[in-house]
């Protein structure tokens, strides 16, 4: 551990198997919260390279408890957080829609760490109870379309550092490896990230797991479709830029997305989104990534066919029915 540490303070990269140890070593307890914290700031400091992700993915997953849901073939929603943004549940609502519109999803998701609500917490608001249960979970996907896997139940290594990573309130390399241990390895991903340094490293990753895959990133810093100006999606197929314009959207501002600066505040956007009494913008926003995440499910659809079906789930209430079918099996 000392020549892995040494190592790293002179900024060199990590082997694989180094870096998989080294995650082994944080989550054992063998390291304290004040070098966990450190190498947190040096990889805040520089890039992370592709073997040093697969290192710390293959620790995490070794130890998760794996969920077998293969069967339904479902789409996983996710952003890394850590855009400093502070939006509202944006992902979370659009898995509902994409659930209201008839596919299956699994999301996997935390507690907020560099943003003030997390998926978890939307969900624990709703009064849902977190749990392994794989029975429950299928029940879930068969009546709402839709299952959720709270991180910390089956990742221990992530609730090892959850007190260290929301001390420090910045985004870390926990931020890169949550989308990729999703414990039901679903078949499809959208994946939103903070910086195209990171599109490119997660597209490396799925082209070599062969994954169906969207990766979106708003060029102003959003690890969402944001709609606040061009935005690039990086899929199998290819790379394209966007302008909401393009797309039939308006454009909006910061202000219309942001989430609040409370757990109530952003819960409240949420719930008022699949209510259909938000504002235009922040319903239009969930519309977006929803559609991208049909698309990838869908390939064959161009994205306009893809945003009417977004748009008749959120506003003809049938993600809000996915939402009161999930409550009734999870609550």
């Amino acid at each position: 551990m000392k020549h892995i540490l040494v190592k790293l303070l002179e900024y060199q990269y990590l082997s694989r198997n180094e870096a998989r140890e080294l995650l082994m070593a944080i989550v054992r307890g063998e390291l304290p919260d004040t070098q966990v914290s450190a190498l947190i700031t040096i990889f805040l400091m520089r890039s992370i390279s592709v073997e040093e992700v697969l290192g710390f993915r293959e620790a995490l997953v070794e130890m998760r408890v794996p969920v077998e849901l293969k069967e339904y073939g479902a789409i996983d929603i996710v952003g890394t957080g850590g855009d400093g943004k502070n939006t509202f549940n944006i992902s979370t609502s659009a898995c509902f829609v994409v659930a209201g519109a008839g596919y299956p999803v699994v999301k996997h998701g935390n507690y907020g760490s560099t943003s003030v609500s997390g998926s978890s917490n939307a969900m624990e608001r709703q009064g849902i109870r977190f749990t392994t249960d794989i029975n429950i979970l299928k029940r879930s996907i068969e009546h709402s379309n839709i299952a959720y896997l709270h991180a910390p139940l089956f990742s221990p290594a992530l609730k090892a550092v959850a007190p260290v990573r929301k001390s420090l309130g910045v985004r870390n390399f926990f931020n890169v490896l949550g989308p990729l241990i999703n414990p039901s390895d679903p078949e499809y991903q959208l994946l939103g990230v903070y910086d195209l340094s990171m599109a490119r490293l997660y597209s490396y990753i799925y082209q070599a797991s062969r994954k169906k895959f969207g990766i979106v990133h708003s060029l102003d810093g959003y690890d969402e479709i944001s709609l606040t100006g061009q935005f690039k999606v990086i899929t199998n197929r290819g790379e394209q830029l966007f302008m909401p314009e393009e797309l039939g959207f308006s454009r909006v501002t910061e202000a219309e997305i942001f989430g609040g600066e409370t757990i109530d505040e952003a819960v409240s956007l949420f719930n008022k989104v699949l209510n259909c009494t938000a504002t235009r913008a922040q319903m239009e926003v969930v519309v977006a990534n929803a559609a991208f995440a049909i698309q990838i499910i869908e390939p064959e659809k161009p994205i306009a066919e893809c945003i009417g079906i977004a748009r008749e789930s959120l506003y003809g209430k049938k993600a809000l029915n996915a939402l009161k079918r999930f409550i009734e099996v999870n609550g």
